[in-house]
């Protein structure tokens, strides 16, 4: 008996022509491309070629000592002011979630006061603090003060300025680290529970790790914005990189570009923290099913490619 030497049929006539896939033309996007090109040429042209923008007197103020010293504060506060708000921000979240009503109830008054009243009405109230309160001291209610300050000895600029802005942002930071620690789910607390861990090592140990891919992205947000936002402390007179600026072209009329020497140092440190998020929360994202897409992903599927295990393959129609 001989055995077929015939491939088994497979459906597809022999003479049949391979199938070619050819890529979605997005004209649309070409023609929005090009338009934005043409754009910021025209604006960036006119950036450089404008001679009232004094890009010379920019260079030789961007290094001057007063403005990095103000430079140097500015990132004093906004470190500062963040620890505080950080600190503070889980301190209240842990006391909003706590079953007592007291407790609770503290915090959510904290919260809505401090959300309620603009930063700058804070910056000048704790300012000037010592008009309403002459001293500060401690003692016994209705009985004896042990030791007292002078208000206006005790809290300098650098101290209304941290009060001002580390306060307010304590209550923007309880709303974030509440929305985080509520994200976790709540069968992780009773196995915790059930362990015979106490409720502050849970917290610490398991709660928290978890909530930070939830609490860091909008935390790098309120960082960015502290730091611009450290620019406010200029009502009450702190020597910070916007008083600066004010202070010198306040003498030598040269406002365009001491204004634009500002702007970019706030550009280069604004990028420098996004590009410290970034990595941050590729730190905690490990581990986690919902990791941020790659740059390479992300930009394929903008241009209408889908990337797969063998590598960008073309998204379009049969021809």
């Amino acid at each position: 008996m001989s055995e077929s030497t015939e491939a088994p049929h497979s459906g597809v006539p022999s003479d049949a022509a391979p199938i070619k896939a050819v890529p979605v033309r997005h004209y649309g996007r070409w023609v929005a491309g090009v338009i934005i090109l043409f754009l910021a040429f025209i604006v960036i042209r006119s950036v450089i070629t404008n001679d009232a923008l004094q890009w010379p007197v920019v260079g030789s103020y961007l290094f001057d000592s007063r403005i990095l010293h103000g430079l140097q504060n500015t990132l004093l506060l906004t470190v500062l002011s963040m620890v505080i708000g950080i600190v503070g921000g889980v301190i209240l979240a842990v006391m909003r979630l706590s079953p007592n009503p007291l407790t609770s109830g503290a915090a959510a008054v904290y919260i809505w006061l401090f959300r309620g009243t603009p930063l700058i009405t804070q910056l000048i109230i704790w300012n000037f603090l010592g008009l309403a309160y002459s001293k500060i001291g401690l003692g016994i209610p209705f009985g004896p003060t042990f030791i007292s300050w002078d208000t206006n000895t005790l809290i300098t600029q650098l101290t209304a300025s941290l009060l001002g802005l580390g306060l307010n942002e304590a209550a923007y930071m309880a709303e974030i680290v509440r929305g985080g620690i509520q994200s976790v789910d709540g069968g992780q607390l009773e196995a915790a529970s059930a362990l015979g861990m106490s409720r502050g090592k849970t917290l610490r140990r398991i709660i928290l790790p978890q909530a930070m891919r939830v609490i860091i992205p909008p935390t790098g947000n309120e960082t960015i914005s502290m730091l611009k936002t450290t620019s406010l402390v200029v009502v009450i007179g702190y020597f910070e990189l916007m008083q600066v600026v004010r202070t010198i072209y306040s003498q030598n009329y040269q406002t365009v570009p001491l204004l634009i020497t500002a702007a970019a140092w706030y550009l280069f440190m604004t990028t420098v923290l996004t590009i410290i998020q970034y990595y941050i929360e590729k730190h905690f994202a490990r581990g986690s099913a919902q990791t941020a897409a790659s740059p390479t992903k992300w930009g394929s599927r903008m241009l209408g490619f889908r990337v797969g295990r063998g590598g960008a393959e073309s998204g379009g129609a049969s021809q």
